[in-house]
């Protein structure tokens, strides 16, 4: 009756095992600024994740069918035997600590990833500083000064 709860609890914990290492090889690919080698992993973690996230609703309906109104796992504790029980208690933990894990390496990617951002973007903001005309003053053909756009610009012209 449990058996199929526990395999469902031992390939979530090998789900976010997997995470977990695509977490960290995103990391490294982030540090090594290869932003298409990262959008790969980041496919391949998005995919995990909805994996992941299917297993938990079976969970939760196996849950539910053992014994009505129970969401959690640890709502059927007093169903089990001791030993069954320390098994499972033993799977949450290692489900929790692998998720925080998880959690707190996501945390470190989105530094980086906002860090890089916020650095490319210093980056245009000054080449395109750098590329702006910064003397507006030109003569027109009429003798007067001309009313140029501040912006960069290659060609303006009119139909």
């Amino acid at each position: 009756m449990f058996r199929l709860i526990e395999e469902n609890l031992v390939r979530q914990n090998k789900a976010l095992l997997l995470l977990l290492l695509l977490l960290e090889e995103e990391f490294s690919r982030l540090m090594q600024s290869n932003p298409q080698s990262v959008s790969q992993v980041e496919l391949s973690i998005q995919e995990l994740m909805r994996q992941i996230a299917v297993e938990r609703a079976s969970l939760r309906r196996r849950v539910g069918a053992l014994v009505k109104n129970a969401a959690r796992v640890r709502d059927l504790y007093p169903l089990m035997d001791d030993e069954t029980r320390q098994t499972f208690m033993q799977l949450l933990k290692m489900l929790d600590e692998t998720e925080q894990k998880c959690g707190t390496q996501a945390a470190k990617n989105n530094q980086m990833a906002m860090a890089l951002f916020d650095q490319s973007k210093s980056l245009l903001d000054f080449m395109h500083n750098q590329i702006k005309p910064k003397n507006t003053h030109a003569y027109a053909a009429t003798g007067r000064y001309a009313k140029a756009a501040s912006s960069a610009r290659l060609l303006t012209g009119r139909l």
